[in-house]
């Protein structure tokens, strides 16, 4: 195993031309300060399931601008190849790969398009990988990082370092997350890291530990740490809520914190660095409708927002993005309730019945004993203070408590939700620094921005990472063995050739002697995917 590849410029394969692809290299290197269109360094912040009425409503909560208001730059079109309201994975395929895609697909090409003035011809590779901006970023040098409050395998950030043919294949996005050599990787999923959650009974920590990598599951571990390489797993699943954490997880970092530390990390790298930031639980409280969930991790989010803005006005070249995925829940700053009386409520009618609450519902309803006795108790947590005989009975009378609070909640301040799932309305895009995307965009124009910003372009990276193994094999025989089902290997002979490609993994190994790559090997729907880079290596081999 190898414990570092650093690449430095551009070094793969000779067949490997990525000169095409305008990367910095030699005397040709990229400053941003000469050239405004060009970034050293790109930060990507995504606040999942985020609609406009969600940040007006969290800077009333604040009672004070958000960090993000200074950089509002325009709007972004969300839908995906098949709807108009997309799910997290097409939608994080979208910002990384600059294409839309299906539900359930992450970093991979559509099986169909439906909406209109959307490619039809994505549609003729179906559940082709196609390279993210990460990998862009990495194979040009700069040092590379992916931060969550979600399991790390999520949607979103699987997008931006995995291909997958459906987003709950974690055990693949995983295993491909490890063998990325992504530098800093910080957020939950640490039950996918272990042999005994895994089907294919692997042990990712000790291959994380192998490469070189600092392993912390504290947040003190983790401010502490000098680790040039640094993989933080602070929960099993996902992480707590914000205003959850110094009462239930308080050894956990904030999104704040990961960011800033991802941040001073990787800005070490003399050739720069790219880094992906994922609020994810403002998404989780819109499908469940809790007001206070919504308005807890989009602050935590802004404050993330901050620290990355911090750094690049100080920095004078690094790009920041931050913008949602999607919005979720329909949420609105007045309701049924508010339909003849909304032009004379002030902004207290609004916020000052949040302000009791001290957790989010999923905190709150952490404290619930299992005879439900202290429902009232729990309820006052999630800010149901003094409540009438009406409001008390429905506590107390509750088959879903859940369902209740939140109502009874929304109902004090006024709020509404049309549904439990995501919508497909337009939504704000902030951005600041060299070759900032502005205006009115479609969610893949942000990738290519990115891509663009950094000095490739991601068609032609794409061709490069990414061929069909049989095509490009042709004349070899091709077999996979499946002695492990759960990890098949990409059998070529070719000559006296023997080449061995493990699927999810950087590694080919030739006549029984492993080499490295710079990209991961695919599979999908069936068929493996591997790199022109990949490709040469078994060539020289013959």
């Amino acid at each position: 195993m190898k414990v570092n590849k650093k690449i430095i410029g551009v070094t793969l394969a000779s067949s490997l031309t990525l000169s095409s692809l305008s990367f910095t290299t030699g005397n040709n290197k990229v400053e941003a300060k000469k050239d405004p269109e060009k970034a050293k360094n790109v930060i990507v912040l995504v606040m999942d399931g985020v609609s406009s009425s969600t940040t007006t409503l969290a800077r009333w909560y604040k009672g004070e601008p958000l960090a993000m208001d200074d950089i509002l730059t325009g709007g972004v079109r969300t839908y995906s190849a098949d709807s108009a309201i997309t799910d997290s994975a097409p939608a994080g395929t979208a910002l990384a790969t600059g294409n839309k895609s299906n539900d359930k697909f992450v970093g991979v090409l559509p099986e169909k398009v439906t909406t209109p003035g959307v490619d039809q011809s994505l549609a003729d590779n179906p559940y082709k990988p196609v390279a993210n901006v990460l990998e862009g970023a990495k194979i040009s040098g700069k040092a590379t990082g992916i931060v969550s409050t979600s399991e790390i395998q999520h949607a979103t950030p699987a997008a931006f370092s995995s291909h997958a043919e459906n987003r709950s294949n974690y055990d693949n996005i995983a295993e491909q997350q490890v063998y990325q050599d992504i530098d800093v990787v910080l957020g939950g999923g640490k039950n996918s890291l272990l042999p005994a959650n895994r089907k294919d009974g692997e042990n990712l920590l000790d291959t994380i530990e192998n490469r070189g990598y600092d392993f912390v599951e504290t947040r003190e571990e983790l401010l502490n740490s000098k680790s040039k390489k640094l993989w933080g797993s602070f929960a099993p699943s996902a992480m707590a809520y914000d205003m959850d954490r110094s009462q239930t997880k308080p050894e956990e970092p904030t999104l704040a914190e990961m960011t800033k530390k991802g941040i001073d990390t990787l800005s070490k790298d003399k050739d720069g660095f790219f880094l992906f930031v994922e609020g994810s639980k403002p998404d989780w409280a819109a499908h469940a409708n809790d007001t206070i969930g919504i308005i807890s991790d989009t602050l935590a989010f802004d404050d993330a927002v901050k620290e990355a803005l911090e750094f690049a006005k100080k920095d004078k070249n690094t790009m920041v993005i931050a913008v949602s995925d999607h919005g979720n829940s329909g949420i609105s700053i007045g309701n049924q309730n508010t339909s003849g009386s909304y032009s004379y409520m002030p902004v207290s009618a609004y916020i000052d019945p949040l302000k009791p609450a001290k957790m989010t519902l999923e905190g709150a309803l952490s404290q619930l004993k299992a005879d439900k006795s202290n429902a009232l108790e729990v309820a006052a947590l999630y800010g149901i203070v003094s409540p009438s005989a009406e409001e008390t009975k429905a506590i107390k009378e509750s088959s879903n408590l859940s369902k209740t609070l939140v109502q009874l909640l929304a109902t004090r301040a006024n709020i509404g939700f049309t549904t439990g799932g995501h919508t497909g309305e337009d939504l704000f895009m902030y951005s600041y620094g060299p070759g900032k995307p502005v205006g009115f965009v479609e969610n893949t124009d942000i990738a290519h921005s990115v891509a663009s910003a950094m000095g490739f372009d991601l068609k032609k990276l794409d061709s490069q990472l990414f061929m069909d193994a049989e095509e490009a094999f042709k004349g070899a025989s091709i077999s996979i063995d499946t002695t492990n089902k759960e990890n098949p290997v990409l059998v070529v002979k070719q000559g006296k050739t023997t080449a061995e490609f493990p699927v999810n993994k950087d590694i080919v190994i030739i006549n029984g002697k492993e080499k490295d790559l710079r990209s991961v090997t695919v599979q999908s729907n069936g068929k493996f995917y591997v790199s022109k880079e990949a490709i040469q290596t078994v060539k020289k081999g013959s």
